[in-house]
């Protein structure tokens, strides 16, 4: 069910691509200088490239060191998944990405819509960005719960009606009994629909701004954003890693869906370099192809983080049973938002 989900949502996002390619040419007439090299003197594709190419492999290094030692935990006493640091450094990782979404993907997205490149009619007449970041939270919504529902139905044990059979309610009045592990199994569905779902939405960004980076030649820039980009995927990936843990996965499919994360955003900045030749940030149809994944991106993104990872770690029986530890988790996601706050200034 939770494969169905992540497929259903992949289809999503190849779908957005291609519409905005195919109406990219036909609501694009741009200034000139839409498209063009820029005149900044920072711009310096030799002296870019270098950079480039260590960025790939230091970011490689970070996301792999952020995804993996939420994975390793287990091994280590005071880490265990079902302790109080665990729980804090969790959510400090949500604040990470719930600020990811609200301070980076969004307003990315808004400035691209908004761009002077893009037509006025219908770019700048209508908030495409908010419109589809609400649109790309209420799908994963309806995602997430209808993976829920089926399973609870398909692994529900019998059908018993209400009432003693004699016609004081409707017939289809039904109570499913649970079987005794029955919580546990659900509980363990919900932490592999968020991994999955939330894997989904970090790679959509990981590309994107592995592409960007890949694609600039301002040298004045590529260093602070390294830097940032380090802070962003160890910690977004402590996030994802987290989620993981508590999904029970086999052994492969951690290591499957960890490489993924990993990769990505050194794939984009390869990418961008094979590109870069072609692409242009500023041209048309770049603004409308990313500009709409990262509206996309961002309502998953914002959707996750306050629902399936704060909200259900704070309505939680252990946050529930202890305001010190609800207080001690508040810290941890201000900061982890804090932090992506003050990113957000270089990347």
């Amino acid at each position: 069910m939770a494969s169905n989900s992540a497929l259903l949502m992949k289809t999503i996002f190849l779908v957005l691509i291609f519409v905005s390619f195919a109406i990219s040419p036909a609501t694009s007439t741009a200034p000139e200088e839409c498209g063009s090299e820029s005149a900044n003197p920072c711009v310096n594709k030799a002296k870019a490239l270098p950079l480039k190419v260590i960025a790939i492999f230091v970011i490689l290094i970070a996301s792999m060191i952020g995804v993996g030692a939420p994975l390793f935990s287990r091994n280590v006493s005071f880490l265990q998944p079902d302790g109080n640091i665990f729980t804090i450094i969790k959510c400090f990782a949500s604040g990470i990405i719930l600020g990811t979404g609200f301070m980076h993907v969004l307003p990315d997205s808004f400035e691209m819509l908004s761009s002077i490149c893009l037509e006025e009619n219908p770019w700048h007449k209508f908030p495409f960005s908010g419109f589809l970041a609400m649109l790309s939270g209420l799908i994963t919504l309806a995602i997430d719960s209808m993976a829920t529902s089926l399973y609870t139905s398909k692994n529900a044990v019998g059908i018993m009606p209400h009432g003693h059979g004699h016609g004081h309610g409707p017939a289809n009045d039904v109570t499913l009994p649970i079987k005794d592990d029955d919580s546990s199994n659900a509980q363990l569905l919900r932490y592999r629909v968020i991994a999955m779902v939330l894997e989904l939405g970090i790679i959509v960004h990981s590309v994107v701004i592995g592409l960007s980076l890949g694609a600039t030649s301002d040298t004045c820039t590529i260093k602070g954003l390294i830097a940032a980009l380090c802070f962003h995927q160890m910690f977004e990936g402590m996030g994802l890693g987290g989620c993981i843990l508590q999904a029970e996965y086999t052994n492969m499919k951690k290591f499957v869906m960890a490489f993924f994360f990993a990769v990505t955003t050194p794939f984009g900045i390869a990418l961008g370099i094979a590109l870069s030749t072609v692409y242009q940030d500023n041209s048309p149809k770049a603004l409308i192809t990313v500009g709409l994944l990262n509206a996309c991106s961002a309502g998953l993104l914002i959707y996750m983080a306050l629902v399936d990872l704060l909200a259900a770690e704070f309505m939680g029986p252990k946050l529930q049973g202890s305001i010190k530890m609800q207080f001690k988790c508040l810290i941890a996601a201000l900061l982890g938002c804090g932090g992506m706050s003050i990113i957000a200034k270089w990347a």
